[in-house]
């Protein structure tokens, strides 16, 4: 038998996360199955509704995950590359360039890092923040019409 290989974050991906309660656990009920398959349905909604209000606003979904990543980090209104490329779950080349998109699209800009002048950190430009402001209205109002669907699932424990 041949060993899962390993995804993009070093997880393993294979059967091991699928085959199903182990070391005297109770099964799951039908009732947890519906609550999970509930959630999921939920997050999937959102995201896709995401995906789309994104780029009906003319910007690509990572676009947006960028400028929300820098707004919200906790703490201040700049994040390095390198956090961004955390934030999104992305190697830090693809965060240089989505980072340089952005700028080309006048939504952030580079600035020298407040203690660090080696490290390069991220901000909003006012564009940035009006583009980011509209987005996060529309999702705000599709995350309340999903609140139901994206109650978090109960867990039984045994």
């Amino acid at each position: 038998m041949t060993q899962p290989r390993a995804g993009r974050s070093g997880t393993n991906r294979g059967t091991d996360a699928v085959q199903g309660p182990r070391n005297g656990s109770r099964p799951f009920t039908k009732a947890e199955y519906e609550e999970l398959a509930r959630f999921r349905y939920g997050v999937r909604r959102y995201l896709r509704f995401s995906e789309v209000a994104i780029r009906h606003a003319g910007f690509r979904p990572q676009q947006y995950q960028l400028l929300l990543a820098i707004k919200g980090y906790p703490g201040r209104d700049w994040v390095t590359v390198g956090e961004a490329a955390d934030r999104l779950q992305i190697q830090h080349n693809s965060a240089v360039g989505l980072a340089d998109r952005c700028e080309r699209l006048g939504l952030i800009r580079r600035e020298d890092h407040p203690s660090d002048r080696r490290i390069i950190v991220l901000r909003l430009t006012e564009r940035g923040e009006e583009v980011l402001g509209g987005l996060v209205q529309l999702h705000r109002q599709e995350l309340e019409r999903l609140k139901d669907l994206l109650e978090l699932p109960q867990s039984s424990g045994a």
